[in-house]
């Protein structure tokens, strides 16, 4: 007992009540001390500096003189202008190294606008790692921790933190949610965001409604960041360009030159606008194009295997209703193992991403989110979502798919046990290939990528120390503010989602956005005439980004320098005649350049995920011929350009007054109720009770649910292209549960046409060429991580 009393002394309990409250104090400070938003280093309520870059034949110029000049050589020739290429840009010519970069295409055309819009370092990752003691999991996931905080640094108005939701509907998974993401947490360190936190089940619903409540239990809710990818890629070229590095887009290298004893000393570029070639002298090249790394390989060693494998990865967006303004989910456990994002982005939902084997397509060629792929996204969105939330085929604003560059690791297979580390590899001629990755790790990339450059081309005495990237602001960051956007409100008298958008994208460059605005004549916004009513995005935009951005095509506006594209290609589609028409003016466009512009934005909206009556697909592109709705294209503008004549298909006659009107809304043509009633007579039977001498009433017919099928396979064959061919059997099961005909065994015409409306209206199919349906097969969790 004297024992227990000394041990209960006052001093001893004051000493652990000290190491208690220390230990708690430092765990909460090393937990919570994560990065906030820099303080701003100029004026955020008034313009910045002026500065204007060097317009793109200027660029050219830069180029094309390198050859001629020996005093003119490039320190650097960076090939690609994705986010990789371009954060080698910034990393090289911020050590005061001469660099060009040259790009086939647009900055960030491929893979770096195409992620799932997170900065995350990769809690799936963190599994692998902790579950079979990987090491180099581990080091893949500290660095992605890492580089995330300096997103929220180098680049804050483009990027933000996102708290997102794992749902549990088993007990046992709350502890092993919460350790794993305690875990994350604590990996992170001082860099953490937030700390993670266990939510209540009717806690998780008050936060998202939308949420299926079958058999919840609970959520944990961790902490990510997310950015806008094609915007954060331009940040990069234009800080390049500021830096003194020499740019140009729709460059591409058709040739590679090498001195006697074999070292690359330059390249032959195309001008792809033009046709015209020149060359470009430089003491070394960096290959920097991600997926398509191969094909600079070849042409260095046309004996060069293969080191990049694939995988495409497919995202959709769906409406803002789908998910809380400021809370995103993950779906851990799909049906075939793949992991789910659900994000808010940009007034929209983005659902994705998968992991497929996919080839290499040409360069130039968009890449099409494959329908099977879309629909098995719908799919598990439908699974996790609430009963009384309909997921449509038609909903889906947009789909696109990316190409992530995972290096191979000399097997045969699939790329789903390929994980997103990175290779800085040098070939004989002194060419260097920075490959794979993911958008999270761009800066490290950049930071090893120059380091071996310098130390391969002998530019140490060139360079002016080692990297300076980890604290090196994009532009737009030093005048920004999060309360920057009254600012524009108050002087340029903006609405105030148009000021957000513009601050949250442009950061203190939308100063000048706002300069280019026109007037719109109302009483209210003074300034700012929209490309699209229901969007956020100006006219002025468009001004900015062709004198500013080195935006050459109305595509690389709507997709790429805006997010018009992304979020809606409906609405994209109806801007295309408007920032032609104020592009043309601005580059002075002939005429044909205008026809061709439209030609050009039509296929590539139509490879967006455009469905029929909606929109148009390649099919349609490739006949020539336009959405009746388009129709007054064949006035105003067009007509002034000189460019009318399009072949306008006729408007499709009004629809049948029938019963059957509630469900004619951008369901049924003209005459299909009436066809449908008319198969539906061919194949119902009536009612057993109703067989009495005498007419049978239309009533008492019934068509048996498991003739539906059959039934509406037969009325496709005799009406194609009415969007009856692609029903699947989830379709049938869906529609039957939710519109409750589960348990029934036969239905009235009613309840048929009901059917086959919400069946038109969640199958919804576009047209385009179908691809062969993806043989699946059990991916493993651990290596489906989200993002690029």
């Amino acid at each position: 007992m004297s024992t227990l009393r000394r041990l209960l002394s006052r001093r001893t309990l004051a000493y652990v009540t000290a190491s208690a409250v220390s230990v708690a104090g430092g765990g909460y400070y090393y937990l919570n001390s994560g990065p906030a938003y820099p303080a701003s280093t100029r004026e955020t309520r008034r313009p910045p500096p002026p500065w204007t870059p060097p317009h793109r034949p200027a660029m050219l110029h830069a180029l094309q003189r390198s050859s001629e000049d020996p005093e003119e050589e490039f320190d650097l020739l960076v090939v690609g202008g994705g986010a990789t290429g371009a954060g080698v840009a910034v990393d090289a010519a911020s050590r005061g190294l001469r660099v060009a970069l040259v790009e086939r295409n647009d900055f960030s055309s491929g893979t770096s606008s195409k992620s799932t819009k997170l900065v995350h370092g990769g809690v799936r990752y963190l599994q692998k790692a902790v579950m079979e003691l990987d090491y180099e999991q581990y080091k893949l996931v500290r660095e992605a921790l890492h580089e995330r905080r300096i997103f929220l640094q180098t680049a804050p108005y483009l990027s933000h933190m996102l708290p997102i939701m794992l749902p549990i509907y088993k007990y046992w998974q709350v502890p092993y949610y919460y350790a794993g993401c305690k875990m994350y947490d604590i990996l992170a360190g001082k860099e953490n965001m937030e700390s993670s936190y266990l939510m209540s089940k009717g806690k998780a619903l008050e936060m998202f409604p939308m949420l299926k409540s079958e058999g919840l239990v609970g959520a944990v809710v961790y902490y990510d960041g997310q950015h806008n990818d094609s915007r954060m890629n331009v940040a990069l070229i234009m800080t390049a360009v500021k830096l003194g590095a020499t740019v140009a887009n729709y460059c591409g290298v058709t040739d590679l030159h090498k001195n006697a004893e074999g070292k690359l000393i330059g390249a032959k570029v195309k001008d792809e606008l033009t046709g015209r070639e020149f060359n470009v002298r430089a003491k070394g090249i960096i290959n920097a194009t991600g997926p398509y790394a191969d094909s600079l390989l070849s042409l260095n060693n046309p004996s060069h295997k293969p080191i990049v494998r694939p995988s495409s990865g497919v995202h959709i967006t769906l409406p803002a209703y789908y998910a809380p303004a400021r809370m995103g989910l993950l779906d851990p456990a799909t049906s075939d193992g793949r992991v789910i994002f659900f994000l808010p982005w940009q007034g929209g939902v983005v659902a994705g991403t998968t992991d497929s084997p996919a080839k290499v397509n040409a360069q130039g060629e968009e890449v099409t989110a494959a329908e099977d792929e879309v629909r098995w996204v719908m799919d598990e969105v439908r699974g996790y979502l609430s009963r009384d939330i309909r997921v449509r085929r038609g909903d889906v604003l947009s789909a696109w798919a990316g190409l992530r560059p995972l290096i191979s690791a000399g097997s045969e297979g699939g790329t789903e046990g390929l994980v997103r580390n990175h290779l800085v590899r040098v070939e004989e001629s002194g060419l260097v290939t920075i490959a794979g990755g993911k958008w999270t790790t761009y800066r490290a990339m950049a930071e090893e990528t120059v380091d071996k450059a310098v130390e391969v081309f002998g530019l140490e005495d060139k360079a002016k120390g080692g990297c300076r990237t980890e604290d090196l602001r994009l532009v737009g960051s030093d005048g920004w503010s999060r309360n920057m956007f009254i600012g524009l409100i108050q002087r340029f008298g903006l609405d105030t989602d148009v000021a957000k958008q513009l601050s949250d994208n442009y950061g203190d460059r939308a100063w000048t956005v706002c300069a280019l605005a026109e007037p719109t004549g109302e009483q209210w916004p003074l300034h700012g005439v929209r490309l699209s009513p229901n969007y956020s995005y100006l006219e002025a935009e468009v001004l900015y980004a062709t004198r500013h951005e080195y935006a050459c095509t109305a595509i690389d506006v709507l997709a790429r320098r805006t997010r018009l594209a992304f979020v809606n290609a409906q609405a994209a589609l109806v801007a295309l005649p408007r920032v032609i028409e104020i592009m043309s003016k601005e580059l002075e466009w002939s005429r044909a350049r205008e026809r061709e512009e439209f030609e050009r934005g039509v296929k590539f909206l139509g490879s967006m995920g455009l469905a029929p009556m909606l929109g148009v697909g390649p099919s349609v592109v490739a006949r020539g011929s336009i959405p009746g709705w388009f129709s007054w294209l064949e006035g105003g503008f067009w007509h002034l350009a000189g460019l009318a004549g399009l072949p306008v298909p006729p408007s499709a006659p009004a629809l049948p007054t029938t019963p059957m009107q509630i469900y004619s809304r951008a369901k049924f043509e003209a005459g299909e109720v009436d066809a449908l009633k008319e198969l539906f007579n061919r194949h119902a039977i009536p009612q057993a009770e109703a067989q009495a001498p005498g007419v049978i009433a239309q009533a008492d017919m019934r068509l048996r649910k498991a003739e539906i099928r059959n039934v509406l396979k037969e009325f496709a064959s005799e009406w194609p292209g009415d969007g009856y061919e692609g029903f699947r059997e989830a379709d049938y099961r869906y529609v039957f549960e939710e519109e409750g005909f589960k348990d029934r065994e036969d239905v009235d015409f009613d309840g048929f046409v009901e059917i086959c409306g919400n069946l038109k209206d969640v199958s919804m199919v576009p047209v385009v060429t179908r691809k062969a349906k993806i043989e699946r097969k059990r991916i493993p969790v651990e290596k489906s991580g989200g993002g690029v």
